[in-house]
């Protein structure tokens, strides 16, 4: 790999496969795919439902697709997976995928993971009151045992690692009560297994507070507000009122927004940028939802470009790494799978730039 190599991290979602929790929570069988299959438009030009062409309504469960996804991101130039990690106090789920691919060594393709500390509720189904699965932090013997847990993950070759440390992202870090401890135990656990620490990555839109052992700050977990922040939208109460009178979800253009998320990330020495082809999270959260409008593979190869030039102006060539948000997202609107309307041309915008570099 040349010096001027970029490489790109799909964040990946386990959530298509079922599990028990999911069936008493939401009915015998759900996945993501649920969500999708049951979105409608909810206004003009609203493009829904997305359908999923090559890979079909995939189960995670079954090694042939996930080799044939890892195939297809190897084939487009993307240098490997995040995988979602869920951790509550010693508490594992949606972890069946991930676990398969670390047994069987299959596919032969880099990973690393990002550990998604929130409390799940009910929030994208219209009942944010209801705690399905609540995240805590006990202290560090949970630390220890979470360590433990993912130890088997860190010492496997496919591990991404950055500086002889395995990479290791945190949706929320902010939201760890005893952060430097936690920051410290793994970075001696990992210290002691041989490597020369922890490369922790902050997926979070606050990225402004510094915490000591936080080696970089991503935006691969942007949120819709941050979204709307960035690209100078105001989701002020009157705009809700209105949105609520014409019954339609928030919609801010991408066309604009994506200049703003480039240019925050210039501003940021520690920041890994972020490409983000589209989002429209209404399959979860209906009215509730944000629509990125006007996103196509056109717009999204301006905006992959900026992205890519951003992370190879980075002085030193180990720190030349982007996130891609998302590889499978479909509830979320932000996937570059292929589906039936665009076929494999957001793959086909991420090979095109990387080759000509």
């Amino acid at each position: 790999m040349s010096e001027d190599a970029v490489k790109v991290i799909a964040f990946y979602l386990p959530q298509f496969h079922p599990i028990k929790e999911n069936d008493e929570w939401w009915g015998k069988g759900f996945t993501e795919w649920t969500n999708v299959a049951k979105a409608r438009p909810m206004f003009l030009g609203h493009e829904q439902p997305h359908i999923p062409a090559d890979l079909g309504f995939y189960d995670l469960r079954l090694s042939e697709t996930r080799e044939d996804q890892a195939k297809m991101a190897m084939d487009a130039g993307v240098t490997g997976f995040a995988y979602w990690h869920y951790w509550f106090a010693g508490r594992r789920i949606l972890e069946r995928p991930f676990n398969e691919v670390l047994a069987s060594g299959k596919p032969d393709y880099p990973f690393c993971l990002a550990w998604a500390n929130e409390t799940w509720s009910g929030i994208w189904h219209g009942n944010p009151k209801k705690i399905l699965i609540e995240q805590t932090y006990p202290g560090a013997d949970d630390f220890r045992a979470h360590y433990e847990a993912v130890r088997p993950a860190f010492m496997d070759k496919r591990y991404i690692k950055v500086d002889g440390k395995p990479m290791f992202l945190v949706y929320r870090p902010q939201n760890i009560p005893d952060t430097d401890i936690f920051f410290q135990l793994w970075n001696d656990c990992a210290q002691k297994d041989g490597f020369n620490g922890i490369h922790f990555v902050a997926v979070s839109a606050n990225v402004e507070k510094e915490y000591d052992g936080l080696m970089a700050a991503g935006y691969g977990g942007v949120t819709p507000n941050r979204l709307a922040q960035l690209s100078h939208f105001t989701d002020n109460l009157a705009s809700k009122m209105i949105r609520r009178i014409i019954k339609r979800p928030f919609t801010p253009d991408y066309r604009k927004a994506k200049a703003y998320l480039v240019r925050d990330h210039e501003k940021l020495a520690r920041c890994y940028p972020a490409a983000i082809p589209a989002w429209d999270n209404t399959p979860r959260s209906g009215l509730r939802g944000f629509v990125l409008t006007h996103t196509t593979p056109e717009q999204f190869e301006q905006h992959f470009k900026e992205v890519v030039d951003v992370t190879r102006a980075k002085e030193r060539p180990e720190d030349r790494i982007l996130f891609l948000k998302s590889w499978n997202e479909w509830a979320e609107g932000n996937y570059v799978e292929p589906d039936r309307k665009w076929g494999s041309a957001y793959l086909d915008v991420i090979r095109k730039v990387l080759k000509a570099l």
